[in-house]
């Protein structure tokens, strides 16, 4: 028995087309705008990779290019079916395409659909990346000489500057770390000597940030350095006054940055799959009682539309059956004629 069967006249075929068509065509613009939103995204994360350390963070973006591409082609093709199906001279030609173009069509937004959760499911494998990709960034500051880390202090210093935001998880990490390369230091200074000397690893640690840690709002001068050092500075209590460099760390501004970014992209994903969807069950009643009409040798006719020929658990066991018989046609067969000699013999 048919699922959803509903009886089209021609007349309601041609206002289903008409309020299809152009559906369909905003369809193929907002499966446009997801690959551009998409694409937008891998940039921003290819952009700041020096800052990530796990290459899953690009399933997201990259899935929903694909989406996204693929979607538009089938919205495109579903705004020629709309016109196609109203003309007796055009339609024969998606006699044999309707069904294929509709399953590959419905299989598609259903895994578009189901890719839309991703930015909400991403916040901790994101967060595991940039913790583990902004320590080694900052770790690897001054290592602007070393082929593979020459561009992380540029970028490091790019992100602290955009997103007003300072070391890892706060300024102190930059305490923990020599950030100043060793062809900066006077080694004849004996308070550069010491320090490297008072440390197990033989680094060279202060208490100090880099220039990017500054805020250009405060109407005091950059202190950079020796943030904690009281009598280093006129008039400064560090643990009562406030500082005038970015007190957040960067792991959380680019954490809600990306989060952000990701959940409005897959909310725009999940409203385009749920039209889509409606699109298509639109086309599936168009296509169906068009070609029913057609092969009553009468276009003009009352015909049935429906979304599915059978009930799902038949639908889905003759499309099991289907693929089975297809595996099993295309497995080599043995030559019985060995066995037929061994019975001629006997």
């Amino acid at each position: 028995m048919a699922l959803l069967r509903v009886r089209l006249a021609r007349r309601e075929r041609a206002r289903l087309a008409q309020a299809v068509r152009p559906l369909c065509g905003g369809c193929s613009l907002a499966a446009a705008a997801t690959l551009g939103l998409a694409a937008h995204l891998e940039c921003a994360l290819r952009r700041r990779a020096g800052a990530m350390d796990d290459a899953d963070v690009h399933l997201l973006p990259r899935a929903l290019m694909v989406a996204g591409a693929l979607s538009a082609l089938v919205s495109l093709a579903g705004v020629r079916l709309c016109g196609d199906a109203l003309d007796p001279g055009r339609l024969p030609r998606w006699k044999s395409l309707a069904g294929p173009y509709l399953a590959l069509s419905f299989l598609l937004t259903f895994l578009t659909l189901a890719s839309s959760p991703l930015g909400y499911l991403m916040r901790g494998s994101l967060d595991a990346s940039l913790k583990v990709g902004l320590r080694n960034g900052i770790r690897f500051y001054k290592d602007t000489d070393t082929p593979g880390r020459c561009f992380q202090k540029r970028t490091v210093d790019l992100i602290q500057m955009e997103f007003q935001c300072c070391g890892n998880d706060g300024y102190r990490d930059w305490f923990e770390v020599q950030w100043i390369s060793n062809r900066y230091l006077d080694f004849n200074d004996k308070d550069v000597r010491d320090r490297i000397k008072s440390n197990v690893d033989g680094r060279y640690l202060i208490n100090s940030v880099p220039f990017s840690c500054c805020n250009p709002s405060s109407p005091r001068p950059c202190i950079q350095h020796q943030i904690t050092n009281n009598s280093a500075h006129f008039n400064y209590e560090v643990e009562s006054e406030e500082l005038n460099i970015w007190m957040k760390g960067c792991r959380e501004a680019l954490l809600n940055y990306y989060t952000g970014t990701m959940a409005t992209i897959s909310t725009a994903v999940l409203l385009f799959s749920i039209v889509q969807l409606g699109v298509l069950t639109g086309l599936r009643y168009l296509s169906v009682s068009a070609l029913a009409a057609l092969e009553q040798s009468e276009p003009e006719s009352d015909a049935d539309g429906y979304l599915l020929e059978k009930g799902p658990l038949e639908t889905v066991c003759a499309a099991a059956k289907a693929l089975t018989s297809t595996f099993s046609s295309n497995q080599v067969q043995t030559d019985p004629a060995p066995t037929e000699e061994k019975a001629a013999d006997k």
